[in-house]
Formats: C-alpha cells, sequence, structure tokens
C-alpha cells in the first residue's frame, strides 16, 4: 500500500510550497489540504501568468488529479468562489477535481469582524493577523461552536447560522467595533451556493479509500512550521498545527501512513507581521533580499521581513516534522552578493545557545558562519552539474549540518526553473 507524502514548509511560511506541488503533482493521483485557510497565499507562475491560491490545492493546474480540501482546513466561501472563478477565467474548470471535506470549518463574516477587533485592540502588541477570521474560526472549532461544511446541506443550517452570528455580536459588542456582518451576507450566502456545487465528501473514509485503492497521496500544508500553534513562536503563529502531524489530524490519515516528508526552506528566511526573528537584517542587505526576491505577500501584499538563513531553527523544524527530504527555494535571489552568511547558533545572556530556546522574544545574537557568494546568473540552468561551485558548497554545507539531502532546487517562480538534485533516482517516489 502506498503512503502519504507530506510537503510542508520549515520556516515562517511562504517558502515557495505552491510551486513545488504543483512540479510534483505528475508524480501523485492525489493533492490533499490538511490545514490552513485563506490566511495562505500558494503561488504559482507558468506561461508568464501568476496564479496565487489560498484554499484550493496546488495541483489543480494538472486536469485529471483529485484535489481534497481537508477536515483541517477552514473556508471562506467567498474567497473559495473568487478562487473559481479565477480559475474559470483561465480555462480551468475545475468542479470535477475538487473534492470538499464535509468537517471542514466555514468563516463566517462575523469571525472576519472579530479578527480585526480583537487585532485593532492589542495595539503595538499585534500578531500580523491577515484578518481573514482564521483565528476566531479555529477558536469557535475549539469551543465547539463552529459551523462545518456538512451543515450547509442540513436543514436547521440558517439556525445555526444565526445563533452563531449573534454570539459573534455579543463579543464585539466588548470592542465597540462599528461593522455587522449583516453588511456581507448576501455576498457569503451566494458563495455557500457556490460550495454546495462541489463534491461534498466524509474526507477521512475518502482519502483512505483512494490509499486503499493504490492511489499516490501528497499532502499539502501550508504556513510553516514555526508558525506551528504548538511548536511556532508563540503566540505570533498560526492557529493550526503546520507540522507533519497536521497532515494526520487535518485529514484523517494513521500516522504509519506517512512516507517521505518534504521539507521547503529558502536559501534565506523571511517573516510576515510582528514576532521574533534572531537573523533578521534591517539593512541595506536585507533590502536588496526583499527586493530581488520580490518578498511581498502574495496575500497581504505587505512586505517581508528578509535575514540570513537560520539554520538552529531549521534543524529544529526538521526534528519536529521528521524530515527525510530537503526542497530549497529562490537560491537564485542570492546571487551577486559577495558573502553569504548562515546562523549556526545564537548568543544570549553571555551564553551561546545551539537551538531555539523557549522565550524566543529575548535577545538572541545570532552567531554565523560565513561563505563565499556567486556571481553567475543561475537561474536557467537545469543541472546540479553545471551550477557554480560555491552554490554546490552553500547547498553541502546545509546537507552535512542538518544530515538531510537536498533533492530539489528551485531557482525562479516558473516550473522549468526547477534543479532536481539526483534525477537518476526519479523525483519523488
Amino acid at each position: 500500500m502506498p503512503k502519504v507524502d507530506v510537503l510542508l514548509g520549515l520556516q515562517w511560511g511562504d517558502e515557495g510550497k505552491g510551486k513545488i506541488v504543483d512540479v510534483l503533482t505528475p508524480e501523485y493521483d492525489v493533492i490533499a489540504r490538511f490545514q490552513g485557510g485563506p490566511n495562505a497565499g500558494h503561488s504559482l507562475e507558468f506561461h508568464n501568468i501568476k496564479h496565487v491560491l489560498h484554499t484550493i490545492p496546488s495541483g489543480i493546474f494538472h486536469k485529471g488529479k483529485t484535489n481534497l480540501i481537508g477536515n483541517g482546513v477552514v473556508i471562506d466561501p467567498v474567497i473559495f468562489t473568487r478562487e473559481i472563478e479565477a480559475l474559470e477565467e483561465l480555462g480551468v474548470y475545475p468542479r470535477d477535481d475538487i473534492y470538499v471535506s464535509k468537517k471542514a470549518h466555514l468563516i463566517l463574516p462575523s469571525h472576519r469582524i472579530l479578527d480585526a477587533a480583537t487585532e485593532a485592540s492589542k495595539g503595538d502588541t499585534k500578531i500580523g493577523s491577515t484578518l481573514k477570521g482564521i483565528g476566531p474560526t479555529y477558536m469557535d472549532k475549539t469551543g465547539r461552536n463552529g459551523l462545518r461544511v456538512g451543515d450547509i446541506v442540513l436543514p436547521d443550517f440558517i439556525e445555526k447560522y444565526n445563533f452563531l452570528k449573534n454570539k459573534h455580536r455579543e463579543i464585539l459588542r466588548q470592542y465597540d467595533f462599528e461593522d455587522d456582518p449583516e453588511n456581507y451576507e448576501e455576498e457569503w450566502f451566494s458563495g455557500i451556493e457556490t460550495v454546495k456545487s462541489f463534491k461534498l465528501v466524509d474526507s477521512e473514509h475518502f482519502i483512505n479509500r483512494l490509499i486503499k485503492e493504490n492511489k499516490s497521496v501528497l499532502a499539502e500544508g501550508a504556513q510553516g512550521t514555526l508558525l506551528d500553534i504548538d511548536f511556532g513562536s508563540y503566540p505570533y503563529v498560526t492557529s493550526s498545527n503546520t507540522i507533519c502531524a497536521g497532515a494526520c489530524t487535518g485529514l484523517g490519515i494513521a500516522p504509519t501512513a506517512i512516507g517521505e516528508v518534504l521539507g521547503i526552506f529558502k536559501a534565506y528566511c523571511t517573516r510576515v507581521g510582528g514576532g521574533p526573528f534572531p537573523t533578521e537584517l534591517t539593512d541595506e542587505t536585507g533590502a536588496r533580499m526583499r527586493k530581488q526576491g520580490n518578498e511581498f505577500g502574495s496575500t497581504t501584499g505587505r512586505p517581508r521581513r528578509c535575514g540570513w538563513l537560520d539554520l538552529p531553527a531549521l534543524k529544529y523544524s526538521i526534528m519536529i516534522n521528521g524530515v527525510s527530504r530537503l526542497i530549497m527555494t529562490k537560491a537564485d535571489v542570492l546571487t551577486g552578493f559577495k558573502t553569504l552568511k548562515i546562523c549556526t547558533g545564537y548568543k544570549s545572556n553571555n551564553q551561546v545557545l545551539d537551538s531555539l530556546p523557549f522565550d524566543t522574544a529575548q535577545p538572541l545574537e545570532p552567531l554565523y558562519t560565513e561563505l563565499k557568494g556567486w556571481d553567475e546568473d543561475i537561474s536557467a540552468i537545469n543541472n546540479y552539474g553545471e551550477l557554480p561551485p560555491e552554490f554546490t558548497g552553500f547547498i553541502e554545507y546545509i546537507e552535512k549540518e542538518t544530515g538531510v539531502p537536498v533533492t530539489i532546487i528551485s531557482l525562479g517562480p516558473s516550473r522549468s526553473a526547477t534543479v532536481f538534485r539526483h534525477p537518476d533516482q526519479g523525483r519523488i517516489s
């Protein structure tokens, strides 16, 4: 019986998961999103067109592949509808290929208002929410108040909706926040009709049946490990489990079903919003990284904070997830930097730390190892042997330090700008 391979981010999100899933989709029968919501923005680029997906799995551009939105995902019917419409404008008609879990939770208009109200109330302690209603939706899920996709076909759906909306109104009164869910209901209920037009499934049975039928499955994560609700830089985290274990709870598969764990990381680090970032560069170097990497959020448009690669954080993510293969993205962004720095530890209160401490908000001075950079344009290279020695030295240093092979390297946003390190071994089996 085939195993479910899991692909996830190892940093603070924005690692380039969408492109890699799209590139790997031909090797799989099923692509399954297992957590997160429209706060994620998975970017794909081909035929000189950039596509950004928020809820829909990144395998959707390959006709005939099964794309499952799992129970761990939260869905905004309005954003989901816009995504479908954008796909149809491109000539992609996804209704035959998308399946939606009945146990996935719905984001209500009042969830988005609550998100904005609570974030505004925090002042300087804002966590950098995308204001998509993700946090309040997951709070209702754990508080056993949430609405699920399966509820929309039940006779008491409107009653359940109104009960939760009025509950939210009571909470909003405490914030003195002037907005009302009814302002957005017409579009939201129209979105509900869109969701109804898709195949709604008991996803845990659906996915396990496909596995028994020897279908190959790639589980697609959103955000990144360092934003995990349990293991990220709390409280500056997302509201779901972004780690490998989240694929089990977000799809309804057993831990024994997990095969390869594919961890994606950038050749440097970025972060959106607040929270600790030990290697952050607020100087010209950081600005240059941002410009060369076009580091602006695909969901929010906000400029991303940039910094050097953080090895202790990367090793932590590898450990938590059991990563078996590494995928490096955006290495081309570092072209032209004479010296590359890699953080190998931190100094805090006259102590040297080789791993992330509990209190990541404490002042952490990064300790760097320096490597020589490269000047050659590597964006059109498809063969690992043609890459400059400084680049391959950079890769090999990371492999030596982490103990995990870097098997795929992305050198640009397009599908073709991808180097498979060991093509003789196949892609991902």
